[in-house]
């Protein structure tokens, strides 16, 4: 580990508003965190909605919407602390406190959560995994888990840059009979400017407009999640470019076991 990634790590580890569960440690717990089910009364010392990013990265996003909405408190998680320092720490700075983070594998999040304690959630710009269904953050698998921690009407939000991942979204909320609330292929075109899809922008994302790749939303209703969901049987056509920090997206050898 490099030295700054060090520094970092410890100085998150002083940070008040950042929770470290990483599988090793949830494991020695068997599993159970100990705000489940608490984390309005012990962590943020409200009964305020409770919104998620999960994959913050950065943090960016979690940080500005909890600066826009402090009627809200906010969790963002990623494993990476690193990346989340940056956040963490401009959230500390500035006394956020709706705005919390917790570092910890997004596979675990059922363990964090108890049924019904999440008003909302987001995924912004995760990896497309188009080689890998199973780990999808919008496979069915996930969409499970997103419910069994939601409460009405389950709010999921998707802001992503490939196509891929959108159409693909999409085409499971259609087979599945859920609701969609707002679907835009690009939000420059069909959202207001003064909204947060607009003007909440992360480093990434002003990445992935300044090579002209327009950027996809949509809002999903899980409550109509049968108990059994299927995957869409349509074959989606894999994004053509290289993505920032990812495994090439290309359109070449799209078959895989794994999917």
């Amino acid at each position: 580990m490099s030295k700054n990634k060090q520094t970092k790590f410890a100085e998150l580890d002083a940070l008040p508003n950042v929770l470290q569960y990483p599988y090793k440690i949830l494991k020695s717990l068997e599993g159970h965190f100990p705000y489940r089910g608490k984390w309005g009364e012990m962590v943020f010392g409200n009964d305020h909605p409770i919104i998620v990013e999960l994959g913050c990265g950065r943090g960016e996003y979690t940080l500005e919407l909890g600066r826009k909405h402090p009627e809200n408190n906010y969790i963002g998680i990623d494993i990476k602390g690193n990346r989340m320092w940056s956040g963490a720490t401009t959230a500390h700075q500035e006394g956020l406190n709706n705005v919390r983070f917790l570092r910890a594998e997004i596979e675990s999040q059922i363990h964090f959560f108890d049924e019904g304690e999440v008003s909302e959630i987001w995924l912004t710009f995760p990896d497309p995994q188009m080689r890998k269904r199973r780990k999808r953050l919008t496979s069915t698998s996930f969409l499970q888990q997103y419910k069994s921690i939601l409460r009405s009407p389950m709010l999921l939000n998707l802001k992503t840059d490939s196509l891929f991942l959108f159409t693909y979204s999409e085409l499971v909320a259609k087979a599945n009979g859920l609701e969609i609330i707002e679907c835009y292929q690009d939000i420059d075109k069909e959202v207001q400017e003064e909204s947060d899809l607009r003007s909440i922008q992360t480093y990434y994302e002003s990445q992935w407009r300044g090579r002209g790749i327009t950027i996809k939303f949509l809002k999903l209703a899980l409550e109509a999640l049968p108990d059994t969901p299927i995957e869409p049987s349509d074959e989606v056509p894999w994004d053509s470019y290289r993505s920032y920090g990812r495994e090439r997206r290309s359109a070449m050898n799209q078959t895989d076991n794994n999917i």
